[in-house]
């Protein structure tokens, strides 16, 4: 008996054919990628993201989303760039660092997501702030260059670039794409104007409106992580 509770020895059994489906995971990635090349409309997005809008789109299964992204002009060059010197990823998620597929990685770069942290409880009372916005705090003696990605919590984006403004370590570029009702829509709008509003020019990409998450947003990193499809 192993630690799942499955016997070692226990024999699966492949069940009926009754449905028409296609099978095989190879398959299925080449058509899910073919499929949204044939539905979204990708002319508006810079060349050298294009690739990074259709992961988005497959983590998401909305081709739509194409019309709500935003991508710095120099996104994909900055964020590439980083992973390429070895620089970490900061997640505000566990379920966001989960996403990341290690293999992509250049650098066998960390993939650090510190909402666990046990001073976190503390911080975040002592702030007056969600869980997961104290753990940004955290960052900060890592945030240099560094590549971030808030996929979960709009408390986080607004925090870190409180923290930006502030004077922390800038990260080489930001994936925001929080997701839910409030404030989701409004962080990311921060973020976009953010060069404007404060002086403070980071590549990063976005999503309007309140639709975003994990997986869209671990997507995002593993098309940044790696020039393959």
């Amino acid at each position: 008996m192993s630690g799942t509770g499955i016997p070692a020895d226990f024999e699966a059994r492949r069940p009926t054919p009754r449905y028409d489906y296609i099978h095989t995971g190879g398959e299925i990635y080449v058509d899910s990628f073919a499929t949204i090349r044939r539905e979204a409309d990708l002319s508006r997005i810079p060349a050298e993201a294009e690739k990074l809008a259709v992961r988005m789109i497959h983590g998401s299964g909305q081709v739509d989303l194409v019309d709500d992204l935003v991508v710095h002009p120099r996104l994909m060059s900055a964020a590439r760039g980083a992973l390429q010197a070895g620089a970490p990823i900061l997640c505000d998620a566990t379920m966001v660092a989960t996403g990341v597929t290690r293999s992509r990685l250049p650098q066998h770069n960390q993939v650090l997501c510190l909402l666990n942290d046990p001073r976190v409880p503390q911080l975040a009372k002592d702030f007056g702030t969600t869980r997961t916005a104290a753990a940004v705090s955290l960052w900060e003696p890592v945030l240099d260059g560094a590549l971030v990605a808030i996929g979960n919590a709009p408390t986080a984006l607004f925090h870190l670039l409180e923290m930006l403004v502030d004077g922390a370590p800038r990260p080489a570029a930001i994936v925001g794409c929080p997701v839910g009702f409030i404030g989701a829509a409004e962080s990311k709008r921060a973020l976009e104007s953010f060069h404007e509003d404060h002086g403070i020019d980071i590549p990063f990409v976005t999503v309007h409106g309140r639709r975003g998450g994990s997986a869209m947003t671990s997507s995002a990193l593993n098309a940044i992580a790696q020039e393959k499809e």
